[in-house]
């Protein structure tokens, strides 16, 4: 068989994949439909058990592109966080989060913040304690000599003031000691 390069599918091409695969067709059917081997198709299909996955969709109280939008005006205009969350009828914490994670307000674009947050957004996440061997280690031993949680949360941020790294919060140290994830 002739080798090709990676395909990816659109949207619309899965979306025909998982009715087919309801109604009953094959692999190799549904393969010949895009000229792939059935490989590729069994591929998309199985990363979720052959069960086809919920659309994703954003939560009610998040920003809309559109309230970005006027985030960005509002910064462009040189008005104050508040007054630009008053015009939206949110927080000022909430739209100051919003310009410091993407950007600052010199830098903030409307479009870029929203598809960094769609991004950030993805399920599941790794485990900081997973990505971060030190930091799982520096963990284990504390609840080793039966500090809480919150102890050690508390620790790290004044140990590691600078470094958000080297930081977890308190319910990642509560699911590490209550799954015995503790580095040997």
């Amino acid at each position: 068989m002739k080798y090709r390069t990676r395909t990816y599918y659109t949207d619309a091409q899965k979306s025909s994949m998982w009715e087919r695969w309801k109604e009953g067709w094959t692999l190799h059917q549904i393969a010949q439909l895009f000229n792939r081997a059935h490989t590729s198709v069994q591929g998309i299909l199985s990363r979720t058990g052959g069960i086809r996955p919920l659309a994703r969709s954003r939560s009610a109280t998040a920003l809309t592109l559109a309230e970005r939008e006027e985030i960005s005006r509002a910064m462009v205009e040189g008005q104050s966080i508040r007054s630009a969350a008053a015009r939206l009828g949110r927080a000022p914490s909430t739209v100051s989060r919003e310009i410091k994670r993407n950007g600052g307000q010199s830098d903030y674009r409307a479009i870029e913040a929203d598809s960094a947050a769609w991004d950030r957004a993805l399920r599941p996440k790794h485990c900081k304690l997973v990505e971060n061997t030190a930091l799982a280690r520096i963990v284990t031993d504390k609840l080793r000599l039966l500090w809480s949680p919150e102890q050690i949360a508390g620790w790290l941020k004044h140990t590691y003031p600078r470094e958000e790294r080297q930081r977890v919060s308190h319910e990642t140290s509560t699911a590490a000691s209550s799954f015995n994830r503790v580095v040997p």
